[in-house]
């Protein structure tokens, strides 16, 4: 996981983005839309990114239709001490 977090926050231009997006639902799950608005970002850029959280077992989706739930997955959970340090040294 910890190579996963590497590659995605600090190896890709979305870093910055997908760390407010793991803040955001860190608060509340929430959908895609609730997401976009929160942050201020386009919808279809939330979209892409949390995809790429899913595919990297970071986020999981409660529900597979539009206003499905976004969670922090277990898995992550058990790695958040490598989060907070990568987002130090981002800072």
């Amino acid at each position: 996981m910890e190579k996963a977090l590497w590659y995605l926050l600090a190896g890709t231009r979305g870093g910055r983005n997908r760390v407010r997006i793991i803040r955001a639902l860190d608060e509340r799950p929430r959908n895609a839309n609730k997401l976009a608005e929160a942050l201020d970002v386009d919808y279809n850029t939330v979209r892409h990114h949390l995809d790429m959280l899913l595919d990297h077992d970071v986020v999981e989706r409660g529900g597979e239709d539009y206003g499905a739930l976004y969670f922090l997955t277990d898995r992550f959970d058990h790695h958040r001490e490598e989060f907070e340090m990568i987002t130090d040294q981002l800072e």
